[in-house]
């Protein structure tokens, strides 16, 4: 997934000029590129991007070693930190070598119009849904059948 993010990324920035627009599907989807400095949904803040890739080089270190301490048979626990580790790390190699993200996914259904993405972010949200499902419905499944 890494590397998949890094050569769309790649692809956008040596094809499409900053802020270009191309309609996939009209009013639908579209590739725009734009970049971030700061945080997701482009939130800034002075030396954002200092403190955020700080920031992310700790929490990478963590998700390391978070997924190499998970037993094996929890599949889709270790599946949702690989995800989230992955979008992670995309997001650091754009903040350490070009000092800002490249996004360029662009969703939109009528007004309303979503945050432009990219793949990495795309790890990170799925990766969470992964987590969330395993810690909300199968640990519960599991309670539920010990207490069978």
């Amino acid at each position: 997934m890494v590397l998949a993010d890094q050569i769309s990324k790649t692809v956008v920035r040596n094809t499409m000029s900053l802020y270009e627009s191309i309609p996939v599907i009209p009013e639908f989807f579209h590739l725009t590129y734009v970049t971030n400095d700061g945080m997701a949904f482009g939130i800034n803040f002075p030396l954002g991007i200092y403190v955020f890739s700080a920031i992310s080089i700790i929490f990478t270190g963590f998700l390391f070693w978070y997924l190499w301490s998970i037993k094996d048979d929890e599949i889709v626990v270790r599946t949702g930190v690989a995800l989230i580790l992955a979008g992670a790390i995309g997001n650091l190699i754009d903040r350490i070598f070009l000092g800002e993200v490249v996004d360029f996914l662009d969703f939109m259904i009528g007004n309303f119009h979503w945050y432009v993405f990219n793949l990495a972010d795309s790890c990170v949200t799925v990766g969470l849904g992964f987590v969330l499902y395993d810690s909300l419905i199968l640990n519960r499944k599991k309670v539920s059948q010990i207490e069978q």
